[in-house]
């Protein structure tokens, strides 16, 4: 394995590779099945108009899987911790509109999980800067 693996790499590492492979379910299961996976409702997921727009988003969420993944093999985990972090803003957003336009319960659990990524990184859990 590699010279700076660590147990406490496994968390970040496997939503890495889960946002690089699942970015790609709009292309693999169709952008209507994304769409509900993303927790939106069936009226916004059937509508043909919204399917560019998670297949956009899909290639962000790959990229970002891509960057963690870049970052941790270049060593660099104070980074990632950082960017692992900034990925509040995104549950924020993510819990807003599944609330306003989601099905029940999908606002809280994207809040809630990309919440506790966020945290990981703030706390720098992979770094082991503070913990």
């Amino acid at each position: 394995m590699l010279p700076h693996f660590a147990y406490r790499h496994i968390p970040p590492l496997l939503l890495a590779s889960i946002w690089t492979l699942g970015g790609l379910t709009s292309l693999i299961f169709g952008p209507e099945q994304a769409i509900l996976t993303l927790g939106l409702t069936k009226d916004i997921a059937s509508s043909k108009a919204a399917w560019p727009l998670i297949q956009m988003e899909g290639s962000r969420i790959t990229t970002i899987g891509l960057a963690i993944w870049c970052i941790y093999l270049g060593g660099h985990l104070e980074a990632m911790d950082t960017l692992l972090a900034c990925l509040g803003w995104m549950a924020v957003i993510d819990g807003v509109v599944c609330a306003k336009h989601g099905q029940p319960g999908s606002a809280r659990k994207r809040a809630t999980y990309q919440s506790v990524v966020a945290l990981w990184g703030l706390f720098g859990m992979t770094s082991g800067k503070y913990f």
